[in-house]
């Protein structure tokens, strides 16, 4: 079996990344069975505890808090002790904790592929988080259902703890295992670097505002979806309880698809080439549109709803491992600065705001300016995104480039 980033598996480091990549996939994946509940039982939590939209608001925010603002704080911990240990750790205490988690598997599975097809490596890896979207919801709906809202939080809880013992068993990185991953970048930074920036200096670097607010807005349209989409689909468009949960994992259907493509489209595509931010700006611009056209389009039926939604969620997804994997951690490894985990943990940290934030906002536009007014905010924040990524561009088209040129790699060599 030969990948299209030209690792095979005939030889130790190809099975080593396979290894790395397959149990951070899943063990990201798994956190979403953490995050989704809430959202799927927040009808059960209106009904059964008088709770009003602006207090079913409160409780995201209870829960994305701590995520959004630990991972800037935390984010430089895995560059100093490693990625396999924060990871590991945070799975297994989560909360708080599993703010580590992101920019510690973006800067494992980062530094075991060549630089020239990261964007394709992240855009493969970034499906995680919308299949757990899909695993979570599907998972909190049947624990529902079946056995009441509260046990919906009770077995994810277990899944999560063991994914994080697999990670701290076999996510090695290449310098644990004193191994050089042909193709990447040929400074070789050193540990103590990383801790010497401060989070100004990290925000001094070239784009790296831009990039954060345009992951800002689209990650707050994201879990406005998450949060809100099924109590919509119940109480606006009339769908079951089952249904509801259900049909609003078509948002993430669609994520996985845009998430898998665009990095591919961004590696191999001569128009985008060199140009990953431009064609993320594109994408984001393609959400608002579509997110416009499932409004107007949702009294008209099932096909339109999925479509819509569907096509929402790619190009909305598509944009977060690129926002969220790729640049920051090129942007923190320019110079030899071994700052990736930081970069990307500040990055992610900010457009994570934006999922606390989207509660209480939601809850009070919903009451005040009813549902529809919910989908022309979520429309007017992805195109503010859409517009902070174009300038982010402009910025990244005028800054020297880390990445080397593509090289044919031979993997044999390494056996």
């Amino acid at each position: 079996m030969v990948f299209s980033t030209g690792i095979s598996l005939q030889n130790p480091m190809g099975k080593r990344q396979v290894v790395v990549f397959t149990v951070g996939w899943l063990a990201y994946a798994s956190t979403y069975c953490l995050r989704k509940p809430l959202g799927v039982v927040k009808t059960d939590l209106e009904t059964e505890l008088s709770m009003s939209k602006t207090q079913l608001g409160l409780l995201d925010t209870a829960l994305l808090l701590p995520y959004a603002v630990m991972q800037i704080l935390l984010g430089p911990m895995a560059d100093k002790f490693g990625a396999r240990k924060t990871f590991g750790v945070g799975l297994v205490l989560s909360a708080a904790s599993m703010s580590q988690c992101w920019p510690s598997a973006i800067k494992a599975v980062g530094s075991w592929f060549p630089d020239n097809v990261l964007n394709s490596v992240f855009g493969v890896y970034g499906t995680c988080t919308f299949a757990g979207g899909i695993i979570g919801t599907a998972l909190a709906v049947w624990l529902q259902t079946s056995y009441g809202w509260r046990s919906a939080f009770f077995i994810p809880s277990a899944v999560v703890g063991c994914m994080g013992l697999l990670v701290l068993l076999f996510f090695q990185q290449p310098d644990e295992l004193n191994i050089q991953v042909p193709g990447k970048a040929s400074s070789t930074p050193s540990k103590s670097k990383a801790s010497a920036l401060s989070w100004l200096q990290l925000l001094k670097i070239p784009m790296l505002v831009e990039v954060s607010l345009g992951l800002f807005c689209l990650k707050t349209v994201r879990y406005c979806l998450y949060m809100w989409l099924p109590m919509y689909l119940l109480n606006q468009l009339q769908y079951s309880k089952v249904e509801a949960g259900m049909f609003s994992t078509m948002f993430e259907v669609g994520g996985v698809l845009g998430s898998a493509i665009i990095g591919f489209i961004l590696d191999r595509l001569t128009f985008f080439r060199g140009r990953p931010l431009f064609g993320t700006g594109m994408s984001a611009a393609g959400s608002a549109v579509s997110l416009m056209l499932f409004v107007l389009t949702g009294p008209y039926g099932f096909v339109f709803n999925m479509t819509f939604l569907f096509l929402a969620g790619a190009f909305n997804c598509g944009c977060d491992t690129i926002l969220s994997g790729s640049i920051p951690q090129e942007l923190g490894n320019r110079d030899g600065k071994n700052a990736a985990a930081a970069t990307v943990g500040m990055v992610n940290g900010i457009g994570s705001v934006g999922t606390f934030l989207e509660g209480p906002v939601i809850g009070v536009i919903a009451t005040v300016y009813g549902w529809s007014g919910m989908f022309y905010f979520m429309i007017i924040v992805t195109i503010l995104g859409s517009i902070a990524v174009f300038k982010a561009s402009v910025i990244y088209a005028r800054q020297p480039k880390s990445i080397p040129e593509p090289i044919s790699l031979n993997m044999t060599d390494l056996e």
